[in-house]
């Protein structure tokens, strides 16, 4: 199973994301169902471990926190770009969620990134280099905000890879503790 661990989007938020599209060649825009907030990428994991990492994540003591979407960037940030997504402004419950979901999942085999967490939403991977289309599309979109939206719960994703592009289907939801202190 290729499994990661995310905050959904709500659906009006997807909708203003889908409207971002912008005709940049080689660039594969990412299906609006397939908007989410990535707080950690598992890749292929033994069925069989399921149930350690629901465990794991179900011990979570998190508050629910609101996020606010801003800003469009790129990965990586000089020469040809391969990622266009929209960020979040610093929110230190989402920071603060995803260090435990690292530290949740480290007994487990599944070492933490080895570069710093950059909450975002992907929105177009690029094959080639379109340096100068990425450069309107960041100068147009450089400044994009949306309206806060609840973060309630977070989610272990599957994702399956097809040839029209990847499918993901939720595995488990972790709701978020009303009230909870930050750990």
């Amino acid at each position: 199973m290729r499994l990661f661990i995310a905050i959904e989007l709500p659906d009006d938020l997807k909708d203003r994301l889908a409207g971002l599209k912008t005709p940049i060649p080689a660039a594969n825009w990412v299906k609006r169902a397939g908007y989410h907030l990535t707080l950690s990428f598992l890749g292929e994991v033994d069925s069989d471990r399921v149930p350690a990492l629901t465990a794991a994540l179900s011990s979570i003591q998190s508050p629910s926190f609101s996020v606010t979407l801003r800003g469009a960037g790129r990965f990586p940030p000089k020469g040809a770009a391969r990622v266009l997504w929209i960020g979040t402004e610093t929110q230190p419950a989402l920071i603060a969620l995803h260090q435990q979901v690292e530290r949740a999942l480290v007994p487990l085999g599944f070492p933490p990134e080895d570069r710093p967490f950059s909450a975002h939403i992907t929105l177009a991977r690029l094959k080639s280099d379109a340096r100068r289309e990425v450069e309107v599309f960041l100068d147009k979109h450089r400044d994009w905000r949306a309206d806060p939206f609840p973060v309630t719960a977070f989610h272990l994703i599957e994702s399956t890879l097809t040839p029209q592009g990847a499918h993901y289907r939720i595995e488990h939801s972790f709701p978020l503790n009303e009230g909870a202190s930050p750990i």
